[in-house]
Parts: structure tokens; C-alpha cells; sequence
């Protein structure tokens, strides 16, 4: 056995696993984040359901590090409670522990199947949402053709001479075969990832049970740690929830460990070979841990809140200018180059603060929270604030001949003033209409309230977009970015004219929220225009963009 080609053969293997489980995951992102955003919004509440959700979307992402980093975003945002977090990622990690059980079945001969449809509807579809249903597909056959890859480059393991001397010393000392799973989860970011290819080693027969649950505990604990990691640096409430599942999962995968070892119980009820004990096991822990650990979210959420202290007061977090110093740097006004860096980055901050408002609009609109409504009005005069501060850093640069210079600061104050437009929609239309709203105890109809959801994700995407494009400069994604505006404007066209047929159909809830409907749906698109209009500056030195939309006819 050459041991260099097998070693060549089980990484090209292993690496095609790990791509195909971001590939499914990408597609059911960009095809249905607006559907999974919903979906955690409605999680609110009742812990059971909360886990569901969060068990489908781990179903559908084939990753709970990806539900724990959406859990993180939308606590971080004042959307979901720390409690209701943990609940989520309870139910998350039980889905993904159902997805290694679904994918450990032999459906090698689904794999053409799914090559061919995939391929037809990503290359052939029309529409978004088919192709990156088509990326799914082929996510799907590459994850098992990637495991008879594991399986056919492991399979001469069982006659090498030098296995069982590794195998052994792993399975007497248990500890580091433990640290072994859990590094190596951590280090690929997807407990699914590892789990199958523990799964598919064992399958082999080149691993003990004793070995097979060391490594399988294991990979619980990183992909805790790995959720912990994207998300233990952010907002108080995400670092709540990233500790608190460390507690559930990581000290109860531990404790497994410890109690197996100890006790060393017979697991042939778990299954007739090692591999099926594994998936089983790793199956039932997650399901134990999600039983006991539902009722004692609302607990470890209050231990986390004495432990894990907010790093800003209730007034910094309502002035966010309070939390860092601003990047204006007044030394470098006499260099236009460093100092128009200083003036994007400082730009940067302050759509920061657009986006803390504008992220938790719908929540808004659903709550009508008064002290949460009062919070993002305040940040309104950060951003006036900011706004202010950049047009007079900008007079003060000492530019040179060079018109480009001067050209790339206009565009920049432009921008500026742009952002303090979508700081006073935000502020003084849709806030007052969340309050209208709430206040008058109206209620959307499930269409209106679904579009309205569907337009602020848009929203939110191109303003990340825009974002991009303000820094990199880059001619594509300025061309992208207009072309989402446009796309922008027909769904809110779309919008605009399925309002008005359920008016034509008496839809009561359609008729008393027709004002606000109609209303958000216009700060919305004039939102998005302004954040759009980055793009134009780029686009029209490239000679990209016409000067006038006139056709020069008489």
C-alpha cells in the first residue's frame, strides 16, 4: 500500500466533502434567506418551537455553526432572547445530527440522478431560486460521491500492518482521541463534515467502538467551539449564547466521554457494526442534550447574564459614536490620499449605525418596542452627527492639481449626505409608522407582511453591496449593485400592485394597513436608491453610464 497516494486520495476526498456541504449550504442561503430570516423571527416565544426551527434549518443548511451565527446576528439586534437562542441552537444541533444519519445511507446510485437534474436547473433555470436549487442537487451527489471516495481510499487500511499499533494507542488514551475530533471539527468548521467521515472510517472497520465514540464526542465539542469562534466576539447577547451552548453541548460531551470510559457499557443495541453504534450515538446525545437542556434555557440565560457583562452602558449602546474614536485622522489633512482613506473608513462607521437601525425594522414593525424605537431615534443624531463631521473633514484637505482627488471627495460627501437621508427615512417614516402601527393594533395580512419582510432583506443585502462598492471601487459589483436596484424597483412594483388586488378582494387586514403598507414600501425603494447611488461616480468614469436617459429626440 502506497501510504503518500492514499493519504493524497483521502485529503482530495475529505476537501471535496467539505466543499460540497458549503456548496448545499450557499444555495439554501441565497435561495431562501428571506424565508429563514422569517422563520427566526417567528421562533420567539415558545421554546419548542424555537428548536424546531432550529432543527429545520440546520436540515436545510446541513451546518448548526451557520444557525449559531444567524442566532448571534439577530440577538445581537435586539430580534431573539438569549433563552430563546439556546433553545434554537439545541434544536440545531439535533438537526444536523440527523443530517449525518440521512447522508450515512448508501445513496451512492442517487448521485447521477442528482448530477443530471442539478446541472440542468443551474445552467438552464431562468430564475434564481432554480438554480441555486440546482446547486443544491449537486451539493447533495458531491457529498456522496466525496464519502465512496473516503470509503474506497480507506478501504485498504484494514490489511496495513502499521493501523492497529494507532488504533490502540487511541483507544486507551481517549482524552486525546477526543481533542483529536474536536480539533479537527473546529479546524473544518462543520461537525456534519467530520461526523461523516468518522462515520465512513468506521464503516471500514478500521476503528474500534471505544475509538468511534472518543472521536464522535469530539466532534460535538468543536463544532461548539466552532459556532463559539464566529460568534464569542460580537454582542454581549451572541456571547451569551455562544457560552451557553458551550455548557449544554461541550460539558455534556464531556461528561459522555468520562461516563463511557469509566463505566465502558456495551453499545451493541446501539446497532450491529461500529459505524451504525457511532451515528446512532451521536444522534441520541443531541437528542438527549436538547430534552434536558429545553428546560433549563431561561437558567443558563440568567447565569450568562451575571457572568458575561455588557462592555457598553445602555447610553453608550444609544450613542454608538461613544463606542470607538473616530477615524478622522486631522494629522493627515495635508495628504489627500490618507486623508480621503480616513474619510471612507469614517463613512464605514457611520453605515454602521444606518444598518443597527434599519437591521430590526421588522421586528419593530411586528413589537412596536417604545424603548427600542426610542433607541434607534437617538442614533439618528449620531449619524447627523457623523454626517456633519465628514463634510467639514473633507473642506479641510489640502488638495493638490489633481482632480481626481477632489472629484473622489465630492463623491464621498455625497455619500455622506445620502446615508443622513436613509438615517431621517428610517427615523421619521418608518419608526412613526411601527408606532402607527402599533398604536392603532393593525395587523398585515401573511402576504403583505411576507413582501414587506422579503423588500428589507434586499435592502439589507445591498447595503452590504454598496458598502463593498465604496471600498473596493470595483467596476462589476458597482454594475451589480445598480442592477439590484433595478431588480429593487420591480419587486417593489410587484408589491405595490399585489397590495392593491388583495384591496380589490376586501381583505380586511390589507384595507387597514394599506397606508403603511403603501408608505414603507416607498421609504423602502428610496432607501435603497440612496444606498445604490455609490455606484454611479464608478460607472460613469468608466462611461458605463449615460449622463441623461433622454434620447436626444426633438
Amino acid at each position: 500500500m502506497n501510504i503518500y497516494l492514499l493519504i493524497l486520495h483521502l485529503a482530495g476526498a475529505a476537501t471535496l466533502l467539505l466543499w460540497a456541504v458549503r456548496m448545499v449550504r450557499t444555495g439554501v442561503e441565497r435561495s431562501q434567506e428571506p424565508a429563514l430570516r422569517r422563520a427566526l423571527r417567528e421562533s420567539r416565544g415558545s421554546k419548542i418551537k424555537a428548536a424546531g426551527i432550529g432543527a429545520a434549518i440546520a436540515l436545510l443548511l446541513q451546518s448548526s455553526t451557520a444557525v449559531a451565527v444567524l442566532a448571534a446576528g439577530f440577538a445581537g439586534i435586539g430580534i431573539m432572547s438569549v433563552a430563546t437562542g439556546l433553545a434554537l441552537m439545541l434544536g440545531a444541533y439535533f438537526g444536523s445530527s440527523v443530517v449525518v444519519l440521512i447522508l450515512s445511507v448508501d445513496l451512492t446510485w442517487l448521485a447521477p440522478l442528482l448530477l443530471l437534474a442539478g446541472g440542468g436547473l443551474f445552467f438552464k433555470g431562468t430564475a434564481r431560486e432554480q438554480r441555486q436549487f440546482g446547486r443544491i442537487l449537486i451539493g447533495i451527489a458531491l457529498i456522496l460521491i466525496s464519502l465512496q471516495m473516503i470509503g474506497e481510499a480507506t478501504a485498504p487500511l484494514r490489511g496495513n500492518a502499521e493501523l492497529p499499533m494507532i488504533v490502540s494507542y487511541l483507544s486507551g488514551d481517549f482524552i486525546t482521541a477526543f481533542l483529536i475530533g474536536a480539533a479537527f471539527t473546529w479546524l473544518v468548521h462543520s461537525s456534519v463534515a467530520s461526523s461523516l467521515l468518522i462515520v465512513t472510517l468506521a464503516a471500514q472497520g478500521v476503528m474500534p467502538i471505544e475509538l468511534g465514540v472518543s472521536l464522535i464526542l469530539g466532534a460535538n465539542l468543536g463544532g461548539t467551539l466552532a459556532g463559539m469562534g464566529l460568534t464569542g466576539s460580537g454582542t454581549t447577547e451572541a456571547r451569551r449564547i455562544a457560552y451557553g451552548q458551550l455548557l449544554f453541548r461541550g460539558m455534556g460531551s464531556l461528561a459522555v466521554l468520562l461516563v463511557y470510559h469509566l463505566l465502558n457499557p456495551d453499545l451493541s443495541w446501539l446497532g450491529g457494526d461500529v459505524a451504525r453504534q457511532v451515528i446512532n450515538l451521536h444522534l441520541g446525545f443531541n437528542f438527549v442534550v436538547l430534552l434536558i437542556g429545553l428546560p433549563l434555557t431561561d437558567a443558563v440565560a440568567t447565569l450568562m447574564a451575571k457572568l458575561i457583562k455588557p462592555k457598553l452602558t445602555a447610553e453608550e449602546m444609544a450613542n454608538p459614536l461613544a463606542e470607538a474614536t473616530s477615524a478622522l485622522d486631522q494629522n493627515v489633512v495635508s495628504q489627500p490620499d490618507l486623508a480621503l482613506a480616513s474619510a471612507t473608513r469614517e463613512l464605514l462607521r457611520m453605515a454602521e449605525i444606518i444598518e443597527r437601525m434599519l437591521a430590526p425594522l421588522m421586528e419593530l414593525y411586528e413589537t412596536g418596542d417604545r424603548e427600542k424605537i426610542r433607541q434607534a431615534r437617538q442614533m439618528e443624531n449620531a449619524v447627523d452627527q457623523a454626517q456633519q463631521e465628514i463634510k467639514l473633514y473633507l473642506a479641510k484637505i489640502q488638495f493638490g492639481e489633481d482632480p481626481d482627488e477632489v472629484r473622489r471627495a465630492h463623491d464621498l460627501s455625497s455619500f455622506a449626505i445620502n446615508l443622513e437621508y436613509v438615517g431621517d427615512a428610517i427615523s421619521k417614516t418608518l419608526l412613526r409608522l411601527a408606532e402607527r402601527r402599533r398604536d392603532q393594533k393593525l395587523s398585515f395580512s401573511a402576504e403583505g407582511w411576507r413582501e414587506l419582510n422579503e423588500l428589507h432583506h434586499r435592502v439589507m443585502a445591498n447595503m452590504q453591496l454598496a458598502l463593498n462598492v465604496l471600498v473596493s471601487q470595483d467596476r462589476e459589483s458597482a454594475r451589480k449593485l445598480l442592477s439590484e436596484k433595478e431588480a429593487m424597483g420591480w419587486a417593489e412594483r410587484a408589491s405595490h400592485g399585489q397590495h392593491l388586488r388583495r384591496l380589490q378582494n376586501g381583505g380586511a387586514d390589507s384595507i387597514e394597513t394599506s397606508n403603511i403598507h403603501l408608505e414603507t414600501l416607498r421609504a423602502l425603494k428610496t432607501i435603497n436608491s440612496l444606498f445604490a447611488s455609490v455606484a454611479y461616480p464608478i460607472l460613469r468614469a468608466s462611461g458605463d453610464l449615460l449622463d441623461s436617459r433622454l434620447s436626444g429626440k426633438a
